[in-house]
């Protein structure tokens, strides 16, 4: 999924979901795979808004590139507070 990728100098985030193995037994295959689905639009929408791409979704942890750091944290923090809802 690379597509318009900044270039110059990037700040990366890297996110995890923490306890995803947990959460995998706790949910069953199918709801983890619709939880993980929801958690990765999340991701998309917030980071996008900001100009971050996904380059890597293969696990859950991800790496994103974004053309400015205040970007990333504007990014991140926006999806840190759609997650909490």
């Amino acid at each position: 999924m690379r597509r318009n990728l900044p270039t110059g100098a990037v700040t990366f985030l890297f996110t995890d979901v923490e306890g995803s193995t947990k959460l995998l037994h706790e949910l069953g295959a199918e709801g983890y795979a619709e939880a993980l689905a929801e958690h990765r639009r999340i991701l998309r929408e917030a980071f996008g808004a900001h100009g971050g791409v996904e380059v890597d979704t293969q696990a859950t942890p991800s790496s994103s590139p974004f053309p400015t750091a205040p970007g990333t944290l504007e990014a991140a923090a926006e999806a840190l507070e759609e997650m909490e809802r």
